[in-house]
């Protein structure tokens, strides 16, 4: 197993590079420093000098690649490359382009009110999905089935946006039982929390289902079901201790892939319900076009996205004894 995993680290190893090439050539010759800095400083009544100071306070007048005017290994370090692409691998994000304070100090403090939004309406949207896909399943071809699919489809068509609007205007506005935004840490956190984990429940339940009912339909109809059946067993212990376990490979695949999203946050809820997470940060530098933390942003994500897929690999070999590491 640690010979495997090994393997696996080490294929994402040259992803991650050509991520991280991806990303310098797009900020830095597709978006060169010195529109950065007139970006930033404005494009109105800007000097040069005023940019390149700029660029020098902030490390981007140094060359892309290869520093002549040093000797080496400094000629190497020395660099755009090194200093604002190299570092991301050991986590280095550096200061941010508006404000000069430092990325990774804000990352760490806005995780926990991403995790705190995201992870309760992660599991809470899996649990509630594979009841109701179980539901279904056992009820297949009745009006059971062909209802909840119905609410299904509808609540996919509809945009998160509406529900968050809805939300807001009817529970924290009208009946005023939860504040309209906001954020606090401890258990005070509860009350600013439980419209977005609704929300986000509700938002997710409808492709929840639909995906989940789709494994369940296809493994109730494979050979060792019908022996089970033949066997006397009940329908609900049919489907929750044999069919629920040989699903699992699906099931982990769809969870574990959704855990970088965890992490990183919901955009839209924290930006709506005013919570200072990584998702309102990646806005707030957008909108100030602040791509130091945009660029960390994006590695950050390239990461955990690969990080979810190494789970993936593991976790299919946990389940399943069948898959042979080679």
């Amino acid at each position: 197993m640690f010979a495997y995993i090994v393997r696996r680290i080490a294929y994402a190893i040259p992803i991650l590079l050509g991520v991280n090439l991806i990303i310098f050539a797009l900020f830095f010759f597709v978006n060169t420093p010195d529109q950065m800095a007139r970006n930033i400083l404005g494009d109105k009544n800007i000097t040069q000098e005023q940019i390149d100071d700029w660029k020098r306070q902030h490390n981007y007048d140094l060359p892309y690649f290869f520093n002549a005017d040093e000797p080496i290994p400094a000629a190497f370090t020395q660099t755009i490359f090194w200093q604002k692409s190299m570092r991301l691998f050991v986590f280095d994000f550096g200061k941010s382009d508006m404000t000069n304070a430092s990325i990774t100090s804000a990352l760490k403090d806005r995780i926990p009110y991403s995790l705190g939004v995201t992870v309760p309406a992660f599991f809470g949207t899996i649990v509630i999905a594979i009841f109701f896909a179980m539901l279904v399943a056992f009820y297949r071809g009745t009006y059971i089935d062909f209802w909840t699919l119905i609410i299904s489809v509808f609540m996919m068509s509809v945009s998160p946006l509406f529900y968050i609007i809805v939300g807001q205007a009817i529970f924290a506005i009208k009946l005023n039982l939860v504040p309209v935004s906001g954020a606090d840490t401890g258990l005070h956190a509860i009350k600013f929390l439980l419209l977005p984990w609704a929300i986000s429940i509700v938002a997710g339940f409808g492709a929840g289902v639909r995906y989940y009912r789709t494994v369940f339909l296809e493994e109730i109809n494979r050979d060792y079901i019908r022996t089970a059946r033949s066997k006397g067993l009940g329908e609900g212990k049919v489907l929750f201790k044999h069919a629920l376990k040989n699903a699992m490979l699906p099931i982990i695949t769809n969870v574990v892939v959704r855990i970088p999203f965890l992490i990183m946050g919901s955009i839209l809820l924290e930006n709506f319900f005013g919570i200072p997470g990584l998702g309102s940060y990646l806005i707030e530098a957008l909108g100030q076009q602040d791509f130091a933390v945009i660029r960390s942003m994006v590695f950050v994500g390239a990461c955990l996205y690969v990080a979810g897929l190494i789970l993936v690999d593991i976790s299919y070999t946990l389940v399943d004894p069948r898959i042979r590491l080679k």
